[in-house]
C-alpha cells in the first residue's frame, strides 16, 4: 500500500477514536482461504472428540487494504467436540514491495452444522504482526482482531478488523 493511504487510515482511525471515545471494529480487509493439503487430526485419547488438529491454508486478498495480497499460514487448535481453542497459528503476507509475518495469540472455534454434518468453522481471535517491511513496515509490532466464516468444503473466508485502541490498527496490507 503507498504511505498516503497508510497516513490516512491511521489518521482516520485516531481522529475517530478522538471524536467518539468509544472503541469499535472496523473491517481491515478481507481474505479467501483455502486449506491446502489434509487437516491433520490427532486423537488425544482421553474421551471421544478430544483431539489436536493442524491446518495449513493459504489466501488472496480480496477487500480493503489486503486486496491482491498473498497470505499462507498454519494453525494448531484443540477441539473438545464442537469447541475449539487456538494454540498457534500465523503466516507470512505477500504484497508488492513487502512482506509481513502475523502471530495470532489468542482464538476459539466452533463447528458448523448443515444437515447434521460438519459444515466448516467459525472461529475468532487476536493476531499481531511480528514483522513488517518494505510496504507493510507500518504494521510492524501492530494487532488486528481476525473472524473465519466457511465459504464451502475446505474453503473460508478471513476478516480482520481494528480495535480503535492504542497500538492496534488496520492493515494497510495485511
Amino acid at each position: 500500500m503507498d504511505k498516503r493511504f497508510i497516513t490516512t487510515v491511521v489518521y482516520s482511525t485516531l481522529g475517530f477514536i478522538g471524536a467518539t471515545g468509544v472503541a469499535q471494529a472496523e473491517p481491515a480487509g478481507r481474505y479467501e482461504c483455502s486449506i491446502v493439503g489434509a487437516v491433520s487430526q490427532d486423537p488425544i485419547g482421553d474421551k471421544e472428540g478430544h483431539l489436536l488438529r493442524g491446518v495449513q491454508y493459504s489466501c488472496l486478498g480480496v477487500e480493503g487494504p489486503v486486496k491482491g495480497a498473498l497470505y499462507t499460514g498454519a494453525s494448531t487448535s484443540e477441539w473438545d467436540g464442537p469447541q475449539g481453542t487456538y494454540f498457534t497459528g500465523g503466516g507470512i503476507v505477500r504484497a508488492a514491495g513487502g512482506f509481513a509475518v502475523t502471530l495470532l495469540t489468542e482464538g476459539t472455534g466452533t463447528v458448523i452444522m448443515k444437515d447434521g454434518k460438519p459444515a466448516g468453522v467459525e472461529s475468532s481471535g487476536k493476531a499481531r504482526y511480528k514483522f513488517a517491511s518494505g510496504t507493510l513496515a507500518a504494521l510492524s509490532g501492530k494487532a488486528v482482531r481476525w473472524e473465519t466464516k466457511p465459504m464451502g468444503v475446505g474453503r473460508f473466508s478471513l476478516e480482520l478488523m481494528t480495535d480503535n485502541e492504542p497500538g492496534v490498527i488496520g492493515m494497510s496490507r495485511q
